[in-house]
């Protein structure tokens, strides 16, 4: 067993998750699933704001939520800068779900 600086190792490790990646057969490629999630939860981003509804508010939140569940999954293909949109959309849709809900407590 050969000693391994740490960034060695990280590189083995990311040639081991492309080797077995690459060996499945996906029906859609990597970048499919990244421009999927983002645009799944820019579309609930989009039907949020424009909800009348608590409730309708809260639905679209949670779907957004899963969307950035899903991109936590190692070994999928999803980037790093999917995972920061996601993330990013999240904490715009959160920002907009507890502004209509101090509003409503307010009325």
């Amino acid at each position: 067993m050969t000693l391994m600086t740490k960034r060695q190792a990280q590189e083995a490790e990311a040639e081991a998750r492309l080797e077995n990646t690459s060996r499945r057969s996906p029906r859609l490629s990597d970048t499919d699933i990244n421009y999927i999630l983002i645009n799944g939860a820019q579309i609930a981003l989009s039907k949020m704001r424009r909800a009348d509804a608590y409730d309708d508010r809260l639905y679209y939140h949670a779907q957004i939520s899963a969307y950035l569940e899903v991109s936590l999954s190692r070994g999928a293909g999803i980037t790093d800068d999917t995972r920061d949109d996601l993330n990013n959309l999240y904490k715009e849709a959160t920002y907009i779900y507890m502004e209509a809900k101090r509003n409503n407590t307010k009325g």
